[in-house]
């Protein structure tokens, strides 16, 4: 669906946001970047709509190459959510917000609307229509972000950091709302500092140091992989460690919490009953 390749990309100061990058989105999967700041997660991520581009390379789409003045081809097909939900809000009401990509593209008003109220509808926002986007909390923002990319029925959603700043429920709230969006067969790439997030959520975990792609696969694939993960500054999602620390590190590899309890509770009772002794034995 998207193919990026990246020799390098230099901002005005000098500094090189990502270099000897090869990078493709495949349908019906969720993407994950994961990496320390400064890794190169949200310059990659804005390579994928043509917000920036490659000083040497080339982004395709769809089949198509995205050539200079052709960006809007990217962009709709490559909906993004920016870490800031309010660079994205600029309407007085969010029914107004979620139509406005909608206008922009000449769509008709009442078209535009209805549009917008079945996108609010996806993310489970239909109830903020009426309200003043500045007065939103974070997730709620973040909904409406979601629900203005979502309008314009793109193949790819790109989030950049959709957890951050947002408390435990929200931070749920927003999980659920991606993963609907992937059953419903839109591709997603978000990147995250929640490797527990990434493990439960990511069909592919990629990781990024010093402005590349350093490593990819699986998240029991990455996970796993001590050299990848310290090389990158990493640390594995407690499922992990946890799994590691008890001597439970099997085929099974689990990264996340359900993993972990679904491997104990097919743990051999016998086997998990012996107990260190008084006397320097062991009891069972």
């Amino acid at each position: 669906m998207v193919d990026l390749r990246c020799e390098a990309h230099t901002y005005p100061d000098g500094t090189v946001g990502v270099h000897d990058v090869d990078f493709s989105v495949y349908p019906d999967e969720v993407v994950a970047l994961v990496g320390g700041n400064g890794a190169g997660k949200s310059t990659l991520l804005e390579h994928l709509n043509a917000t920036l581009v490659p000083d040497d390379g080339e982004l395709v789409v769809e089949g198509t190459p995205v050539t200079e003045g052709d960006e809007a081809h990217a962009r709709r097909a490559v909906g993004f959510v920016f870490q800031d939900a309010d660079t994205q809000l600029v309407a007085p009401t969010v029914l107004d917000d979620v139509m406005f990509g909608l206008q922009n593209y000449g769509v008709p008003g009442d078209e535009a609307r209805e549009r917008a109220r079945e996108a609010l509808a996806t993310v489970d926002a239909s109830h903020l229509e009426d309200r003043i986007p500045h007065y939103l909390s974070g997730g709620e923002k973040r909904l409406v972000g979601l629900a203005g990319v979502l309008v314009l029925d793109p193949s790819v959603i790109v989030l950049d950091e959709p957890l951050a700043g947002l408390d435990p429920e929200r931070s749920r709230l927003v999980a659920d709302r991606i993963r609907q969006i992937h059953e419903d067969g839109i591709g997603v790439v978000l990147s995250t500092h929640d490797l527990e997030f990434a493990a439960d959520i990511a069909d592919r975990v990629c990781v990024m140091a010093n402005g590349n792609v350093v490593g990819s696969g699986t998240p029991r694939e990455v996970f796993y992989d001590e050299t990848l993960l310290a090389d990158a500054n990493l640390h594995p999602p407690s499922a992990v460690r946890v799994a590691r620390d008890a001597g439970l590190e099997t085929t099974a590899r689990p990264v996340t919490e359900a993993d972990l309890v679904s491997l104990l509770g097919g743990v051999d009772d016998t086997a998990t009953a012996r107990v260190p002794s008084t006397d320097g034995g062991e009891d069972t």
